[in-house]
Protein backbone atom coordinates (compact mmCIF):
# COMPACT_ATOMS: atom_id res chain seq x y z
CA UNK A 1 0.00 0.00 0.00
CA UNK A 2 1.35 3.70 -0.83
CA UNK A 3 2.34 5.81 2.20
CA UNK A 4 -0.03 8.27 3.57
CA UNK A 5 1.14 11.65 1.96
CA UNK A 6 1.79 13.97 4.85
CA UNK A 7 1.41 17.95 4.35
CA UNK A 8 2.64 20.30 7.41
CA UNK A 9 1.70 23.80 7.47
CA UNK A 10 2.93 26.20 10.15
CA UNK A 11 3.51 29.71 11.33
CA UNK A 12 2.83 32.07 13.97
CA UNK A 13 -0.21 32.71 16.09
CA UNK A 14 -3.07 33.74 14.15
CA UNK A 15 -1.43 34.18 11.07
CA UNK A 16 -4.65 31.83 9.32
CA UNK A 17 -3.39 28.21 9.63
CA UNK A 18 -6.68 27.10 10.21
CA UNK A 19 -8.79 29.00 7.75
CA UNK A 20 -6.39 27.78 5.31
CA UNK A 21 -7.08 24.57 5.59
CA UNK A 22 -10.80 24.79 6.10
CA UNK A 23 -10.89 26.74 2.59
CA UNK A 24 -9.03 23.79 0.83
CA UNK A 25 -11.54 20.97 2.04
CA UNK A 26 -14.13 22.13 -0.62
CA UNK A 27 -11.51 21.31 -3.34
CA UNK A 28 -11.30 18.45 -2.77
CA UNK A 29 -13.59 15.28 -4.13
CA UNK A 30 -16.07 14.04 -1.50
CA UNK A 31 -14.75 10.92 -1.01
CA UNK A 32 -11.31 12.17 -0.29
CA UNK A 33 -10.47 11.70 3.45
CA UNK A 34 -8.47 14.10 4.89
CA UNK A 35 -7.07 13.83 8.51
CA UNK A 36 -5.93 16.75 10.88
CA UNK A 37 -3.35 16.19 13.45
CA UNK A 38 -3.39 19.65 15.55
CA UNK A 39 -0.82 20.73 17.81
CA UNK A 40 -2.45 23.26 20.26
CA UNK A 41 -1.09 25.29 23.68
CA UNK A 42 -3.69 24.98 26.60
CA UNK A 43 -6.13 22.06 27.12
CA UNK A 44 -9.16 23.66 25.31
CA UNK A 45 -9.12 22.65 21.35
CA UNK A 46 -11.15 25.27 19.68
CA UNK A 47 -9.88 25.14 16.50
CA UNK A 48 -9.89 21.09 16.31
CA UNK A 49 -13.96 21.03 17.05
CA UNK A 50 -14.22 23.83 14.24
CA UNK A 51 -12.45 21.48 11.98
CA UNK A 52 -14.03 18.57 13.37
CA UNK A 53 -17.65 20.06 11.71
CA UNK A 54 -16.17 20.91 8.69
CA UNK A 55 -15.87 17.52 6.69
CA UNK A 56 -12.30 16.31 7.85
CA UNK A 57 -12.33 12.66 8.36
CA UNK A 58 -10.28 12.37 12.10
CA UNK A 59 -8.30 15.34 13.73
CA UNK A 60 -6.29 14.16 16.55
CA UNK A 61 -4.87 16.82 19.01
CA UNK A 62 -1.53 17.42 20.51
CA UNK A 63 -2.05 19.79 23.64
CA UNK A 64 -0.19 21.34 25.91
CA UNK A 65 3.11 21.38 24.25
CA UNK A 66 5.02 21.92 20.77
CA UNK A 67 5.14 19.29 18.47
CA UNK A 68 8.79 19.83 17.41
CA UNK A 69 10.39 19.70 21.05
CA UNK A 70 8.55 18.06 23.94
CA UNK A 71 5.75 16.67 22.58
CA UNK A 72 7.74 15.51 19.04
CA UNK A 73 8.08 11.81 21.04
CA UNK A 74 4.01 11.55 20.50
CA UNK A 75 3.94 12.26 16.95
CA UNK A 76 4.39 8.62 15.84
CA UNK A 77 1.19 7.47 17.73
CA UNK A 78 -1.06 10.19 16.59
CA UNK A 79 -0.35 9.25 13.16
CA UNK A 80 -0.67 5.47 13.51
CA UNK A 81 -4.06 6.20 15.67
CA UNK A 82 -5.14 8.47 12.04
CA UNK A 83 -3.70 6.06 9.98
CA UNK A 84 -5.67 2.98 11.82
CA UNK A 85 -9.15 4.56 12.54
CA UNK A 86 -9.15 6.36 9.37
CA UNK A 87 -7.55 4.78 6.73
CA UNK A 88 -6.92 8.51 5.45
CA UNK A 89 -5.81 9.67 2.20
CA UNK A 90 -3.69 12.83 3.27
CA UNK A 91 -3.17 13.92 6.80
CA UNK A 92 -2.47 17.58 7.43
CA UNK A 93 -0.71 18.35 10.66
CA UNK A 94 -1.05 21.71 11.96
CA UNK A 95 1.61 23.27 14.10
CA UNK A 96 1.05 25.74 17.08
CA UNK A 97 2.21 29.16 16.19
CA UNK A 98 6.52 29.04 17.13
CA UNK A 99 7.21 25.04 15.74
CA UNK A 100 9.94 24.63 14.27
CA UNK A 101 9.23 22.89 10.53
CA UNK A 102 12.96 21.79 10.27
CA UNK A 103 12.43 19.87 13.51
CA UNK A 104 8.77 18.32 12.46
CA UNK A 105 9.90 17.07 9.05
CA UNK A 106 12.91 15.43 10.16
CA UNK A 107 11.01 13.21 12.47
CA UNK A 108 7.85 12.77 9.91
CA UNK A 109 10.80 11.67 7.55
CA UNK A 110 12.09 9.34 10.17
CA UNK A 111 8.83 7.56 10.83
CA UNK A 112 8.01 7.37 7.07
CA UNK A 113 11.46 5.37 6.36
CA UNK A 114 11.08 3.08 9.13
CA UNK A 115 7.66 1.97 8.92
CA UNK A 116 6.99 3.09 4.96
CA UNK A 117 3.36 3.98 6.27
CA UNK A 118 4.33 7.70 5.69
CA UNK A 119 5.77 10.56 3.23
CA UNK A 120 6.74 13.67 3.67
CA UNK A 121 4.85 16.13 1.00
CA UNK A 122 5.69 19.45 1.88
CA UNK A 123 5.74 22.84 4.08
CA UNK A 124 4.13 25.17 3.88
CA UNK A 125 4.64 28.19 5.89
CA UNK A 126 1.50 30.56 6.42
CA UNK A 127 2.42 34.57 7.53
CA UNK A 128 -0.10 37.33 8.55
CA UNK A 129 1.28 40.46 6.11
CA UNK A 130 -0.71 42.86 8.43
CA UNK A 131 0.71 41.90 11.43
CA UNK A 132 4.69 40.31 10.79
CA UNK A 133 7.68 41.96 11.70
CA UNK A 134 10.02 39.78 9.89
CA UNK A 135 12.10 37.31 11.03
CA UNK A 136 14.21 37.64 14.49
CA UNK A 137 16.88 35.65 13.80
CA UNK A 138 18.87 35.81 10.18
CA UNK A 139 21.56 33.01 11.32
CA UNK A 140 22.32 30.46 10.36
CA UNK A 141 20.43 27.98 12.39
CA UNK A 142 17.04 30.20 10.96
CA UNK A 143 18.37 29.49 7.46
CA UNK A 144 18.29 25.60 7.83
CA UNK A 145 14.95 25.89 9.37
CA UNK A 146 13.36 27.68 6.23
CA UNK A 147 15.78 25.33 3.99
CA UNK A 148 12.68 23.07 4.75
CA UNK A 149 9.84 25.32 3.91
CA UNK A 150 9.08 24.18 0.19
CA UNK A 151 5.95 27.62 -0.35
CA UNK A 152 5.40 30.85 1.88
CA UNK A 153 1.81 31.64 1.97
CA UNK A 154 1.04 35.30 2.61
CA UNK A 155 -1.96 35.87 4.06
CA UNK A 156 -4.07 39.03 4.95
CA UNK A 157 -2.10 41.12 2.22
CA UNK A 158 -5.69 42.90 1.09
CA UNK A 159 -5.18 44.80 4.51
CA UNK A 160 -1.98 46.37 4.20
CA UNK A 161 -0.73 48.48 1.33
CA UNK A 162 1.67 47.36 -1.62
CA UNK A 163 4.27 48.85 0.02
CA UNK A 164 3.77 46.60 3.04
CA UNK A 165 3.50 43.93 0.99
CA UNK A 166 6.75 44.56 -0.62
CA UNK A 167 8.40 45.14 3.26
CA UNK A 168 7.16 41.82 4.09
CA UNK A 169 8.55 39.85 0.78
CA UNK A 170 11.79 41.77 1.71
CA UNK A 171 12.35 40.67 4.54
CA UNK A 172 11.79 36.92 3.77
CA UNK A 173 14.76 37.98 1.36
CA UNK A 174 16.61 38.45 4.33
CA UNK A 175 17.23 34.81 4.49
CA UNK A 176 19.28 34.52 1.15
CA UNK A 177 17.20 31.33 0.14
CA UNK A 178 14.98 30.84 -2.82
CA UNK A 179 11.80 29.94 -1.29
CA UNK A 180 8.24 30.06 -3.58
CA UNK A 181 5.67 32.46 -1.98
CA UNK A 182 2.14 32.91 -2.90
CA UNK A 183 -0.60 35.04 -1.87
CA UNK A 184 -4.36 33.69 -0.14
CA UNK A 185 -7.37 34.90 -1.61
CA UNK A 186 -8.68 35.98 1.95
CA UNK A 187 -7.39 32.59 3.41
CA UNK A 188 -7.84 30.08 0.52
CA UNK A 189 -4.67 29.23 -2.00
CA UNK A 190 -5.63 26.23 -4.94
CA UNK A 191 -4.89 22.76 -4.10
CA UNK A 192 -2.46 22.13 -6.86
CA UNK A 193 -0.08 24.35 -5.34
CA UNK A 194 -0.85 23.64 -1.75
CA UNK A 195 -0.80 19.60 -2.04
CA UNK A 196 1.38 17.00 -4.32
CA UNK A 197 -0.63 14.35 -6.58
CA UNK A 198 -1.55 11.52 -4.75
CA UNK A 199 -3.58 8.31 -5.76
CA UNK A 200 -7.10 9.55 -4.51
CA UNK A 201 -6.93 12.32 -6.57
CA UNK A 202 -5.61 10.76 -8.91
CA UNK A 203 -8.68 9.01 -9.53
CA UNK A 204 -10.35 12.06 -9.94
CA UNK A 205 -10.01 12.08 -13.87
CA UNK A 206 -9.63 16.16 -13.73
CA UNK A 207 -7.62 16.16 -10.30
CA UNK A 208 -4.36 15.79 -12.69
CA UNK A 209 -5.08 19.24 -13.70
CA UNK A 210 -5.12 21.16 -10.43
CA UNK A 211 -8.31 22.47 -8.76
CA UNK A 212 -8.25 25.06 -11.94
CA UNK A 213 -11.59 23.92 -12.94
CA UNK A 214 -15.08 25.43 -12.13
CA UNK A 215 -14.60 25.70 -8.05
CA UNK A 216 -11.52 27.66 -9.09
CA UNK A 217 -13.66 29.97 -12.12
CA UNK A 218 -16.55 30.68 -8.99
CA UNK A 219 -13.78 32.84 -7.15
CA UNK A 220 -12.61 36.09 -8.16
CA UNK A 221 -9.10 35.19 -9.21
CA UNK A 222 -8.99 37.07 -12.16
CA UNK A 223 -7.45 40.26 -11.35
CA UNK A 224 -3.59 40.25 -12.51
CA UNK A 225 -2.51 41.80 -9.32
CA UNK A 226 -3.97 38.88 -7.45
CA UNK A 227 -2.28 35.77 -9.68
CA UNK A 228 1.33 34.62 -8.15
CA UNK A 229 1.40 31.58 -10.49
CA UNK A 230 0.63 30.35 -13.61
CA UNK A 231 -0.31 26.70 -14.71
CA UNK A 232 0.71 24.74 -17.74
CA UNK A 233 -1.85 21.36 -19.08
CA UNK A 234 0.75 18.90 -20.50
CA UNK A 235 -0.69 15.69 -22.24
CA UNK A 236 1.50 12.97 -24.64
CA UNK A 237 -0.87 10.75 -26.89
CA UNK A 238 0.95 7.68 -28.01
CA UNK A 239 0.94 6.80 -31.60
CA UNK A 240 1.32 3.37 -32.54
CA UNK A 241 -0.42 -0.35 -32.61
CA UNK A 242 1.16 -1.32 -29.61
CA UNK A 243 1.29 -0.33 -25.96
CA UNK A 244 3.76 2.41 -25.35
CA UNK A 245 5.89 4.07 -22.42
CA UNK A 246 7.09 7.44 -21.52
CA UNK A 247 10.86 8.59 -22.09
CA UNK A 248 11.70 8.07 -18.39
CA UNK A 249 15.68 9.17 -18.73
CA UNK A 250 14.40 12.59 -20.44
CA UNK A 251 11.66 12.66 -17.55
CA UNK A 252 14.04 12.34 -15.06
CA UNK A 253 16.48 15.14 -16.43
CA UNK A 254 13.42 17.89 -16.48
CA UNK A 255 12.77 16.76 -12.77
CA UNK A 256 16.57 17.22 -12.00
CA UNK A 257 16.74 20.43 -13.43
CA UNK A 258 13.86 22.08 -13.04
CA UNK A 259 14.48 25.14 -10.84
CA UNK A 260 12.73 25.84 -7.57
CA UNK A 261 11.98 29.22 -7.81
CA UNK A 262 10.67 29.00 -11.60
CA UNK A 263 8.67 25.89 -11.16
CA UNK A 264 6.62 24.99 -7.49
CA UNK A 265 4.88 21.51 -8.52
CA UNK A 266 4.84 18.86 -10.96
CA UNK A 267 1.71 16.43 -10.97
CA UNK A 268 1.93 13.75 -13.82
CA UNK A 269 0.09 10.61 -14.44
CA UNK A 270 2.25 8.44 -16.50
CA UNK A 271 2.29 4.81 -18.57
CA UNK A 272 5.72 3.80 -18.22
CA UNK A 273 7.70 0.37 -18.59
CA UNK A 274 9.24 0.17 -15.22
CA UNK A 275 9.59 2.38 -12.23
CA UNK A 276 11.77 5.72 -11.69
CA UNK A 277 13.54 6.08 -8.48
CA UNK A 278 12.45 8.75 -6.49
CA UNK A 279 14.50 11.72 -5.34
CA UNK A 280 15.43 10.29 -2.33
CA UNK A 281 16.82 7.52 -4.48
CA UNK A 282 13.77 4.88 -2.97
CA UNK A 283 12.37 2.69 -5.89
CA UNK A 284 8.96 1.33 -5.44
CA UNK A 285 8.07 -1.74 -6.79
CA UNK A 286 6.67 -2.45 -10.19
CA UNK A 287 2.32 -3.16 -10.10
CA UNK A 288 3.36 -6.00 -12.52
CA UNK A 289 6.13 -7.99 -14.27
CA UNK A 290 9.27 -5.33 -15.53
CA UNK A 291 8.22 -4.49 -18.86
CA UNK A 292 4.96 -4.30 -18.99
CA UNK A 293 3.67 -0.88 -19.17
CA UNK A 294 1.14 0.80 -15.92
CA UNK A 295 0.23 3.82 -14.68
CA UNK A 296 2.32 6.11 -11.71
CA UNK A 297 1.90 8.91 -10.25
CA UNK A 298 4.54 11.45 -10.02
CA UNK A 299 4.37 14.44 -7.48
CA UNK A 300 7.11 16.92 -7.61
CA UNK A 301 7.53 19.85 -5.63
CA UNK A 302 10.52 22.15 -5.06
CA UNK A 303 12.63 20.18 -6.57
CA UNK A 304 11.63 16.59 -4.45
CA UNK A 305 9.72 13.79 -5.87
CA UNK A 306 8.04 10.36 -5.74
CA UNK A 307 7.15 8.09 -8.23
CA UNK A 308 4.33 5.71 -7.02
CA UNK A 309 2.42 2.93 -8.87
CA UNK A 310 -1.57 4.09 -9.37
CA UNK A 311 -3.37 2.04 -7.08
CA UNK A 312 -6.56 2.62 -8.50
CA UNK A 313 -8.56 -0.85 -9.34
CA UNK A 314 -10.77 0.91 -11.81
CA UNK A 315 -9.74 0.08 -15.68
CA UNK A 316 -8.56 3.68 -15.87
CA UNK A 317 -5.42 2.38 -14.21
CA UNK A 318 -4.62 0.16 -17.28
CA UNK A 319 -3.35 1.73 -20.35
CA UNK A 320 -4.87 1.19 -23.59
CA UNK A 321 -3.26 1.95 -27.67
CA UNK A 322 -3.53 5.56 -28.51
CA UNK A 323 -3.79 6.56 -24.63
CA UNK A 324 -3.09 9.05 -23.55
CA UNK A 325 0.59 8.19 -21.82
CA UNK A 326 1.19 11.37 -19.70
CA UNK A 327 -1.59 13.90 -18.25
CA UNK A 328 0.18 16.80 -16.37
CA UNK A 329 -0.23 19.55 -14.59
CA UNK A 330 2.84 22.55 -14.10
CA UNK A 331 2.43 24.93 -11.54
CA UNK A 332 4.86 28.27 -12.33
CA UNK A 333 5.76 31.14 -10.93
CA UNK A 334 4.59 34.39 -11.98
CA UNK A 335 6.06 35.04 -15.53
CA UNK A 336 7.33 31.80 -16.27
CA UNK A 337 4.38 29.70 -18.10
CA UNK A 338 5.13 30.99 -21.68
CA UNK A 339 8.85 30.32 -21.83
CA UNK A 340 8.51 26.66 -20.47
CA UNK A 341 5.67 26.04 -22.95
CA UNK A 342 8.19 26.96 -25.13
CA UNK A 343 10.89 24.64 -23.76
CA UNK A 344 8.36 21.77 -23.28
CA UNK A 345 7.26 22.09 -26.89
CA UNK A 346 10.89 22.32 -28.25
CA UNK A 347 11.23 18.23 -27.30
CA UNK A 348 13.19 15.98 -25.67
CA UNK A 349 11.58 16.72 -21.97
CA UNK A 350 8.51 15.09 -22.44
CA UNK A 351 8.81 12.12 -25.49
CA UNK A 352 7.70 8.70 -25.93
CA UNK A 353 9.88 6.26 -25.91
CA UNK A 354 10.38 5.91 -29.37
CA UNK A 355 10.21 9.48 -29.55
CA UNK A 356 6.94 9.77 -31.36
CA UNK A 357 3.61 10.88 -29.97
CA UNK A 358 1.41 13.53 -30.08
CA UNK A 359 2.46 16.44 -27.54
CA UNK A 360 -0.43 19.02 -26.41
CA UNK A 361 0.98 21.98 -24.12
CA UNK A 362 -1.36 24.75 -23.18
CA UNK A 363 -1.71 26.95 -20.80
CA UNK A 364 -4.69 27.30 -18.60
CA UNK A 365 -3.93 29.77 -15.81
Amino acid sequence: MSPIPITIITGFLGSGKTTLILNLIPQLPQTYRLALLKNEYGDVAIDSQLAASAAISGVQELLNGCICCNLVGQLGDALETLRKDVSPNRIVIETSGNAFPATLAIEVNRLGKESGNYLLDGVIVVIDVENWKGYDDTSYTAKMQQKYTDLIVFNKWERVDERRYDDCVDRVGDLELQIAHVKSDKGRVDQSLLLGLDSALAKDGDAVHGGYSKDHESHDHHSDHEREVEVLSVNLVSEGDSLQSVNLDSLELFLLSAPKDDVYRIKAIVSASHSLASSSGAVEAAPSPEGTIAKYILNWAFGRWTFSPLTSTSTSSVPQKHDTILRMTVVLAKGEAEKWKRRIEAGGIIEQEDEKGFLLVDRVV
